[in-house]
């Protein structure tokens, strides 16, 4: 494979990495609190350069670029914005935090406040996972009573006040996705502090994506995908004349 091809081929390779991005993030725009994620390009060192035999800097035949390669995905955790339900146990943040939720004995973090309860009074995530409360355990009322709701996110019933756990980690680096909108904490989270604590009832944080954006990156991206498969058919179209020649000559 001819120099140019292979770059033509890495670039083709990054274009189709980054669609498959902007198009889950386009797919969750409907999604209650997803966070986009964003592709990151590097450019690359020659091959030579990269496995040592060689050094950059020295503008010799070698020392020329390497293409680009795809080096990660990162979350963009900006808050979404915030969209009035009407519907009572509904929930968003109003800040910074995320809600506390038990997966099979798992803590999962959340910002999609879309909960319910269940028969048995249980307040429970899209998914049927128990919401934790600041205690400890899932947060459980009587179903059969009235219940009301303060912005520091407690649910107060005849009395008793149950406090929504909202945690964060000490770096938002600490967390992987764990599906659409729930994140997995690599290490210790925290409770946010009682001043910053501040839900909104009957709201819910839409997702993080917006589809105008995402809809121009991906027209942006699928154009750069298709110019590099053409350099590639051009490229090959030239291979193919000069081994033809050389035949014709020989």
């Amino acid at each position: 494979m001819s120099y140019g091809m292979y770059l033509s081929a890495a670039g083709a390779d990054v274009q189709s990495a980054r669609l498959q991005v902007l198009s889950n993030n386009l797919a969750n725009a409907d999604t209650v609190g997803f966070k986009r994620e964003i592709a990151i390009l590097q450019a690359r060192h020659a091959e030579a350069i990269e496995r040592g035999t060689t050094a950059a800097g020295r503008g010799g035949i070698e020392d020329v670029g390497g293409g680009v390669r795809m080096s990660e995905t990162v979350t963009d955790y900006s808050a979404g914005s915030l969209r009035e339900t009407g519907n009572k146990s509904d929930f968003a943040i109003n800040g910074e935090g995320f809600f506390l939720v038990d997966k099979e004995g798992e803590s999962l973090l959340t910002r999609a406040g879309n909960f319910h309860f269940s028969t048995t009074g249980q307040l429970q995530s899209e998914q049927g996972y128990p919401v934790m409360s600041l205690e400890g355990g899932p947060l459980t009322i009587d179903p059969t009573r009235p219940w009301n709701f303060s912005e520091e996110g407690a649910i107060e019933q005849g009395g008793d006040k149950l406090l929504l756990a909202l945690v964060k980690p000490a770096s938002l680096g600490d967390l992987v996705k764990a599906g659409q909108n729930m994140f997995s904490p690599l290490a210790k989270v925290e409770p946010v502090p009682a001043a910053e604590r501040n839900v909104k009832n009957g709201y819910i944080e839409q997702s993080g994506v917006k589809p105008a954006l995402e809809m121009m990156e991906l027209i942006e991206t699928s154009r750069a995908y298709e110019a590099n498969i053409r350099m590639i058919q051009n490229q090959d179209q030239v291979v193919g004349s000069l081994v033809n020649r050389v035949l014709r000559q020989s």
